[in-house]
């Protein structure tokens, strides 16, 4: 990997404090939701992929999307609790695997797309007591499998966009630099 410049650390801090300023507001609105309505809380499940996938899209280094999933943790911990780090950086690894896989040498936008079907899909079956799962007829099931997947890959298709436009605004151009000294 090199040694990292100032400029990469800073493009993931600013990405990791914002997406911990996007995510308070999403953190509420899910628990408001899961009292609720748990498949409205799978709905917004993507927003927290958005962010490891700006960085990754946007960087294209290794580790770019644990290290914003890290920083938006740290932000969010003393609002929430500390298990809000745990939670950050488990919806940032997935979207890292596939990169990693390929030991960081192709960066294909499917391979984004890749991390968010795995993570929408993981997600529902790891949480599957909180949601009751077990207890859903099997077309629901699939359904609300389906539906945390959507929500995964439609989050990752917002933040393939929005790294794309920072990318065209130039934002990328200085991170992506290795440092010489």
């Amino acid at each position: 990997m090199g040694r990292v410049s100032t400029a990469y650390l800073l493009t993931c801090a600013a990405i990791g404090v914002a997406a911990g300023a996007a995510l308070a507001m999403g953190w509420w609105l899910s628990l408001a939701l899961f009292t609720m309505a748990p498949f409205a809380s799978v709905a917004i499940a993507g927003l927290w992929v958005v962010p490891p996938v700006v960085a990754l899209r946007l960087l294209q280094r290794p580790f770019a999307g644990l290290l914003v999933g890290l920083i938006s943790g740290l932000v969010l911990a003393p609002f929430y609790t500390v298990s809000a780090i745990a939670t950050t950086l488990f919806w940032a690894l997935f979207p890292e695997l596939p990169f990693l896989v390929t030991l960081y040498r192709r960066w294909p936008t499917w391979l984004h797309y890749v991390g968010a079907a795995m993570i929408g899909v993981v997600y529902p079956l790891l949480a599957a007591q909180s949601f009751d799962l077990w207890s859903m007829s099997p077309p629901v099931l699939v359904g609300f499998i389906a539906l945390c997947a959507a929500s995964c890959v439609g989050g990752t298709a917002l933040a393939i966009v929005i790294a794309d436009r920072l990318r065209a605004a130039g934002v990328a151009r200085l991170a992506r630099r290795r440092a010489t000294v």
